[in-house]
């Protein structure tokens, strides 16, 4: 978002180059009120109101601009997003309207991951004028939220290492005066058992950690967000492919919904006691890495048996989730780029959504449609939890068969989500999320990407409302 809160500001009648919006069905009836040199430059362009076409029109000694939407009485996140990627620098109103939600897409339609490596071309910042005030300053916190979860994603796993996130952990904590918690070493062994054993492995400027932020009034309603904090993920001794390791810096893509998600909500002040937990590690290989067929001890004290040392993500989350279960939260909430079964189901969309109440489930998916930002429930059924039985201990981490992977990773993190303290099962929801585009859609950048995180913080906006 090149490091701008202003891509959207008050419109107080400023200048600024007007954007028609049209459509296929009403771009004729339009396009007859222009001149004749006006629809000729139309025609040169192609421009037919099309979905995502964008044009300039000469204006006397100005210029303005066309956009084609599905709709320009309802329009989308991502409606504008098109014309903030092709538009040139400057200031900008649309035409006979408010750009409601589009102002997220105008916002993130101009994300760049330069980090790396700068372009001294790209174009500056176009701005979008609103006179719904009280939306801009929202707007621009989801904006921020979603682009801070592709920067962490996106960024590779030597400089996105469990220290690093423990640093973003930091800055976040400290915007909000929340407190920070951090338990590495010995007493992450005594603490978090299989944290510590997935971890151990790294080198030591990568060593596991459990990050921990606390925020807000004892008195209000316990909320725990979880992230999957696999900085890189080799697969362990049961080692992936080069191909499967390629993208295994964005392993730690449910560690970034679930800071982008604690910033949005202490951003908020939602009444409520936030408590996040990231386990954060590097899934490595060396002498000392844990192996298929150990028994690992977990904090809520239940065993398992390692079929697969690349299903780590699942060992390190059911650490997390008996802690947050701990204080007896009213809702946990938890974020990983758990299965890849989970996108042979859904594709790269759309986040896999996993809950124990049918109400939380209805609640997300309503959130998410309403903000365009979906996910799709799978089930939790019962029948599969035998297909985690060992022979040995409690559970295993693995099953054997290609059957239902997202749904028995599920199962797996539900053995570790305790109950309330008057007996009922705590309200808890999980997101299998992919963290990632693979290419380009307006508004969408390919690369890091935040899949969920508008759906659920819209839910706990609606859900814990002051």
């Amino acid at each position: 978002m090149n490091d701008s809160p202003d891509l959207i500001q008050p419109d107080r009648g400023q200048d600024a180059t007007a954007i028609h919006l049209v459509n296929t069905a009403t771009f004729d009836d339009w396009s007859q009120k222009l001149t004749a040199g006006q629809r000729a430059a139309l025609a040169a362009q192609k421009f037919e109101g099309a979905g995502y076409q964008v044009a300039i029109v000469p204006d006397g000694d100005g210029w303005f601009a066309v956009g084609g939407v599905a709709d320009p009485d309802s329009l989308s996140s991502w409606c504008l997003a098109k014309l903030a990627e092709e538009l040139p620098e400057g200031t900008y109103r649309v035409s006979g309207r408010e750009p409601g939600p589009a102002l997220h897409g105008w916002q993130t339609g101009q994300y760049r991951f330069d980090r790396y490596r700068k372009n001294p071309d790209a174009p500056g910042p176009r701005v979008l004028l609103t006179k719904d005030v009280k939306d801009i300053e929202g707007a621009q916190a989801e904006a921020r939220a979603a682009c801070l979860v592709a920067d962490l994603v996106n960024t590779p796993a030597e400089d996105m290492g469990p220290a690093a996130l423990e640093e973003q952990a930091e800055r976040i904590a400290k915007t909000h005066g929340a407190a920070l918690h951090v338990t590495k070493g010995d007493a992450l062994e005594q603490d978090y058992p299989m944290v510590h054993a997935v971890g151990r492995a790294a080198a030591r400027h990568h060593a596991p950690r459990m990050i921990r932020i606390e925020w807000g009034r004892e008195s209000d309603p316990r909320l725990a967000i979880v992230g999957k904090g696999v900085c890189f993920d080799s697969g362990g001794l049961d080692v992936k492919s080069s191909k499967g390791m390629l993208l295994m810096k964005k392993d730690m893509g449910g560690a970034a919904h679930a800071l982008a998600l604690a910033d949005l909500v202490m951003g908020a002040g939602l009444p409520v006691r936030l408590h996040v937990l990231v386990p954060a590690v590097e899934n490595a290989i060396s002498s000392n890495s844990f192996r298929p067929g150990d028994v690992l001890k977990s904090r809520k004290g239940l065993t398992v048996e390692i079929g697969n040392t690349d299903a780590e993500g699942r060992l390190i989350l059911g650490d997390a989730l008996a802690r947050a279960s701990e204080d007896d939260p009213e809702l946990i909430i938890d974020f990983a780029t758990l299965t890849g079964a989970a996108r042979v189901a859904l594709g790269p969309d759309l986040p896999a959504l996993m809950t124990r109440r049918d109400e939380t489930a209805a609640a997300l998916i309503a959130a998410g449609k309403a903000h365009d930002d979906e996910p799709w429930r799978l089930p939790l059924p019962e029948a599969y939890a035998e297909w985690l039985h060992s022979e040995i201990a409690d559970t295993n981490n693995a099953h054997t068969n290609a059957f239902a992977g997202a749904s028995v990773a599920g199962l797996f993190l539900d053995r570790f989500v305790g109950n309330r303290k008057d007996g009922t099962p705590i309200d808890w929801a999980h997101f299998d999320t992919f963290a990632w585009r693979p290419s380009h859609k307006p508004g969408r950048a390919a690369g890091g990407a935040a899949l969920g995180l508008r759906a659920a913080f819209h839910m706990l906006r609606e859900r814990f409302a002051a």
